[in-house]
């Protein structure tokens, strides 16, 4: 599906069923997707499959579409948090969840969102949140020696 300009309508391929795969745009998740280098591979998903740790895509109402974690899912509704942020944003309605990030694609080769790896690494990151600033600087002050 194509737009003017032969932009693609992320949305409403995922809305027909199919999977998207798109560059990233910013930072929000920084240190597993970074602008410029990765692209996401987006499914179809429904908010009330998500589970703690997954990625999807949402609309914020009025707003843009943002691929970030999922920090929390309670009767109020689904919780986010990009990976290289501490705040935590919701609650969303499950209805703004366009898809769920499946793969990425780093260099040409493709990362499964279930790989045993990937999984245990965003986890470890997701629980670390309230220490990301501290990690972060130390990350910096290690580049700049």
């Amino acid at each position: 599906m194509e737009r003017s300009g032969g932009k693609v309508d992320i949305e409403a391929c995922l809305a027909a069923g199919e999977t998207v795969q798109f560059p990233i745009r910013g930072w929000s998740m920084y240190p597993f997707l970074a602008d410029g280098r990765d692209q996401a591979v987006v499914a179809p998903a429904e908010g009330t499959a998500l589970r703690r740790g997954d990625v999807a895509l949402y609309r914020r109402d009025g707003g843009i579409l943002v691929l970030h974690r999922v920090w929390r899912h309670d009767a109020a509704g689904l919780w986010f948090v990009g990976d290289n942020q501490t705040a935590v944003e919701g609650p969303l309605r499950p209805d703004q969840v366009r898809g769920k990030l499946t793969a990425l694609c780093r260099k040409g080769r493709m990362i499964s969102a279930d790989d045993a790896r990937y999984r245990i690494l965003s986890r470890l990151w997701l629980l670390a949140r309230p220490l990301r600033p501290a990690i972060s600087h130390a990350v910096h002050a290690l580049r700049n020696l």
